[in-house]
């Protein structure tokens, strides 16, 4: 992995002396108190302003102030008109702008298209307190409130919408949000590393239109036929679709590696428009300020092909006119996307949107420990700012006893977006750093009661793992490290974790500890100690894992192990409990209508659900988010993780409302509001012997009276992924609390 300087070995800027603020400022009566008289840097969220390292305007606002800078934050807006992004005044250096920790379509909106009434990270959880696509309208409202200062956009929904991406509630192909936005600059992922880094720069008085050379930053610029309007003549365009071609389904030349001779098979530099390169000479003729891109010589060696340098290579997706009209392309779009975001071996990725381009550079190098350590041990207040008052914010009290203790996603789970935007990598904090936290939490925040509920992060079991050999980590294209089974070169020690549990289990003070995040069981089952240190100590009567379906057809395009490392998972969970001597259960989540899901595969679900004792109380079907690997299946209608064409096999897509209603009434078969629905799908199914009275049946025959009217379940979508409440056989048993916390849709 390449090597970054340390996000704090900075020069810190002038406006050190103020020192911390007490809470970032919201207002100028704040900024006077501090003894401002400007800004620096201005961030703007969709969300309310937490001081915690949860939220991650209070990251980066922390952030930057460690590096020097006078941070205020605009918190909800009006967003009608400008005038609530002066309230602080022009900013020395940039806006910040994000839509908060959730997409704002996500936010709003359930997977069936239905606005929510509340919002999780809005004061006494009210809803409307955001606009639709809240970065588009910051933007401009920004951009009018002070013409000609820097905008630089970031968050998941800025993050997961960076190139030309399916949007699920307009159901069409969307341009990149920065061009939507008209930002200057867009960071993707934990954007700690480049925010640090162009702040510095702007300080400098560097002009934001130089800045584009940052890792982990997207910008636009003018396109020329398909290129760039500025590329260095001894650079290499790869078209994507030599890379992995889309249509016929044969065995391609290996499109890696060069032969070294200009014009012959294999010859990379065909530009991405036309693929013609006479074409391309001659646009460039007519365009003073094209450049004709063509492969740089390389010194041949006899008998061995070469690899164009990554790092003067930029690969040119199909632009964004194509992927509109083109279901097939932007499959393989996906598909290509997918095998450039690994920081070690990632290329510029490019795509033209008519007379604008969008450059994305490589993803970030990950952050080291002991620059994580640094982040989280910030002076945040861990409460909501004052402003807010006795005000109850949802999202805060869902994390404010828990730790985060790592960052990324190896999992690759094709409805989850954490490993778009956080990556692969997995990014471990210190013991050391994790236990100050706990001790911090005990000691300061008001109504701790010796209770942490979290000890976690995207999967609460990642913590530490990572490949055994660097250099192979580096040059790895794979979307997984765990699927179809554990790769042989992923360490899978979980002592670290059980080390970091029994030390925190043992401050003053500590009671108990949790562990409230999504559990890999697939990595679990593979350290029997460590299930047996959870069981004992760490599960609050239940735990919650993701299965996510039974069905083996279903499971491959979510990338997800098969049943039997459930039952090898759960039979591990039931010994280590009957030895602690406690009643627990699992309590297993699942997704209806994923892509690749059938009727039937629905009904075995809601076979296997009753035959466990289990009842879904909250239900959510798959929602689309922007970039997924399952989005791009549900929208193409083929399956990405091989290779496509317009003549491969098509999947089946639940997408009607029908289809989709009914998928969601199985996962609720208990729900008699749901029987004339499933009635009538298991008769035309040829399965009317599921309905009836006995043990061995689905459904019963009969209906209550007033219900089924409408065919519709009660099943309501929860925030953030698929939920649910179990209630196994045992009725004396706890029933699972449904609320969670997350970064993405299904994940």
């Amino acid at each position: 992995m390449q090597s970054a300087p340390d996000i704090f070995s900075y020069r810190k800027f002038w406006a050190q002396r103020f020192g911390p603020a007490p809470q970032l400022p919201m207002s100028r009566d704040e900024m006077d108190k501090l003894g401002w008289d400007s800004c620096d840097v201005i961030l703007v969220t969709g969300d309310a302003y937490v001081d915690h390292p949860s939220f991650g305007m209070a990251v980066i606002g922390r952030v930057l102030e460690a590096q020097g800078f006078r941070v205020g934050i605009i918190s909800q807006p009006d967003w009608t008109s400008a005038s609530e992004f002066q309230k602080l005044g022009k900013p020395n250096l940039f806006f910040g702008i994000t839509g908060g920790n959730m997409d704002s379509m996500v936010n709003r909106y359930t997977s069936d298209r239905k606005k929510r009434s509340n919002d999780a990270y809005t004061a006494n959880g009210e809803g409307g307190k955001r606009p639709d696509r809240c970065v588009v309208v910051y933007s401009q409202r920004a951009r009018e409130a002070y013409k000609g200062v820097p905008i630089v956009i970031g968050g998941i929904e800025a993050s997961l919408r960076r190139l030309a991406h399916y949007d699920y509630w307009s159901e069409k192909v969307r341009r990149s949000v920065i061009l939507d936005a008209k930002a200057d600059l867009l960071v993707y992922g934990n954007a700690e590393r480049q925010i640090v880094e162009i702040a510095h720069r702007l300080s400098r008085r560097e002009a934001i239109e130089d800045i584009t050379d940052v890792r982990g930053t997207v910008f636009a610029c003018r396109d020329i036929n398909g290129h760039p309007e500025r590329l260095p003549k001894d650079w290499v365009m790869l078209n994507s679709t030599k890379l992995d071609t889309p249509g016929v389904i044969e065995e391609p030349v290996d499109p890696y590696l060069s032969t070294g001779a200009m014009g012959g098979a294999g010859n990379e530099a065909a530009p991405c428009a036309t693929g013609d390169t006479n074409a391309a000479e001659k646009n460039a003729a007519e365009n003073n300020n094209a450049v004709v891109v063509t492969l740089a010589p390389r010194k041949a060696v006899p008998g061995k092909k070469t690899r164009p340098a990554a790092d003067k290579t930029v690969v040119c997706l199909p632009d964004y006119h194509s992927l509109r009209e083109d279901r097939v392309l932007y499959g393989h779009a996906s598909r290509v996307f997918h095998k450039e975001t690994n920081p070690g071996n990632a290329r510029i990725i490019y795509q033209s949107h008519g007379t604008r381009g969008v450059w994305m550079n490589p993803p970030p190098i990950p952050l080291a420990t002991e620059e994580l350590d640094k982040v989280f041990e910030l002076p945040y207040t861990r409460r909501p700012h004052t402003d807010y008052g006795k005000a109850n914010i949802p999202a805060y009290e869902m994390i404010r006893f828990s730790v985060n203790i790592m960052r990324g996603c190896f999992g690759g789970c094709t409805f989850c977006s954490i490993t778009e935007h956080e990556g692969r990598i997995i990014q471990s904090r210190s013991e050391d750093s994790i236990i100050r936290e706990i001790e911090a939490i005990r000691d300061t925040v008001p109504g701790f009661t010796g209770h942490i509920s979290d000890l976690g992060g995207p999967t609460a079991n990642m913590y530490r793992l990572a490949c055994k050999d660097p250099e192979i980590e580096k040059n790895c294209r794979l979307p997984s490290c765990v699927y179809p089974g554990i790769c042989k070169n992923l360490g899978t020690n979980h002592q670290p974790l059980i080390n970091l549990y029994r030390r925190a289990r043992k401050l003053s003070g500590i009671k108990k500890i949790l562990i409230a995040s999504g559990l890999r069981y697939d990595l679990a089952v593979e350290s029997p100690e460590y299930v047996k240190e959870l069981v004992t100590h760490h599960v609050g009567g239940y735990l919650k894992i993701a299965p996510e379906h039974t069905e083996t057809g279903v499971l491959s395009k979510m990338m997800k192990p098969g049943m039997g490392t459930y039952d090898r998972f759960k039979q591990m969970f039931e010994k280590y409990s009957k030895a602690a001597g406690k009643e627990q259960y699992l309590i297993p989540y699942f997704i209806a209508a994923h892509p690749g899901t059938t009727d039937k595969d629905m009904m075995n679900l809601a076979i296997w659900l009753k035959a466990n004792g289990f009842r879904a109380d909250q239900v959510q079907n798959f929602l689309p988010s922007p970039m997924a690997t399952a989005t791009a299946m549900y929208h193409s209608g083929k399956d990405p993780l091989n290779k496509i064409g317009s003549n491969s096999e098509d999947m089946p897509v639940p997408k009607g409302t029908n289809a989709r209603k009914l998928h969601k009434a199985f996962l609720r078969y208990h729900d008699a509001n749901n029987w004339p629905l499933l009635r009538k799908a298991l008769k035309s199914m040829g399965r009317a012997d599921l309905i009836g009275n006995g043990k061995r049946h689905l459904i019963p025959a009969w209906q209550p009276k007033g219900t089924g009217d409408n065919g519709e379940g009660q099943g309501a979508g929860k925030t953030f992924r698929t939920q649910h409440t179990g209630l196994p056989k045992n009725p004396k048993s706890p029933k699972a609390k449904t609320s969670r916390r997350g970064r993405s849709a299904n994940r």
